[in-house]
């Protein structure tokens, strides 16, 4: 299989600088992204700010 360009990348670095990036990266045993659904409310303030009809030569 092929190699992708960022991993060669590293394999590169690696070869040539001695120093592993993959290293460096944090690892954690869960996401650390807090994840919060919309209510309905929000959703449906969205939908009214998304599809409204906006007077622009009101605008001066």
């Amino acid at each position: 299989m092929t190699q992708s360009k960022a991993k060669k990348k590293r394999m590169h670095v690696k070869r040539t600088k001695g120093k592993d990036v993959e290293k460096n990266r944090q690892v954690s045993p869960f996401s650390t992204h807090e994840r919060v659904t919309k209510t309905k409310k929000e959703s449906i303030e969205q939908k009214f700010t998304k599809y409204k009809k906006h007077n622009h030569s009101e605008d001066y």
